[in-house]
């Protein structure tokens, strides 16, 4: 299989998982809930990482594990940047520009200090509403950071 085939089918797979990670209702209480589930997740597997969700502008859930610094903050930030313009994964917005055979860092001509197109945030994503927020983690390899958002949202909505 091609590189470019690789790609388009790293991209569908990444659409599909959005498609399918979908809330009904999402509020403080869910923020609790999944973020705990993050670092517990995370517990479980000796991962040092920080764990952010976000509503709109407005930071429902942060939990930084021991071994992890501010730079994840900033991490955490810049990504979610990404979610917030693009309303999509982090980790598929930089899917797509590597499709393309780009970089974001060279082609989307946005402040590589504000947004990282790296994955680990993922949209929160109301049914009927669109995007209204991010869950991100920062701390692992960027496709590592990404499963374990995607493995948390699954449990947290038993799909």
């Amino acid at each position: 299989m091609s590189a470019g085939a690789q790609a388009g089918e790293e991209v569908a797979g990444l659409v599909a998982q959005e498609e399918r990670l979908v809330f009904d209702a999402f509020g403080h209480d869910d923020a609790w809930r999944l973020g705990s589930l993050l670092v517990e997740m995370a517990r479980g597997r000796g991962a040092a990482v920080s764990v952010e969700i976000r509503r709109g502008a407005q930071q429902l859930f942060h939990c930084a594990l021991a071994g992890t610094s501010a730079d994840n903050d900033a991490w955490l930030a810049r990504k979610c940047a990404v979610v917030e313009r693009y309303a999509e994964s982090s980790f598929l917005v930089g899917a797509r520009f590597r499709a393309k055979g780009r970089t974001f860092e060279d082609s989307s001509r946005l402040d590589a200090d504000r947004y990282a197109a790296h994955g680990g945030a993922f949209p929160i994503r109301l049914r009927g509403t669109g995007v209204v927020g991010a869950v991100a983690v920062s701390g692992l390899p960027q496709a590592e950071d990404h499963a374990l958002v995607v493995e948390a949202l699954e449990r947290y909505l038993a799909v």
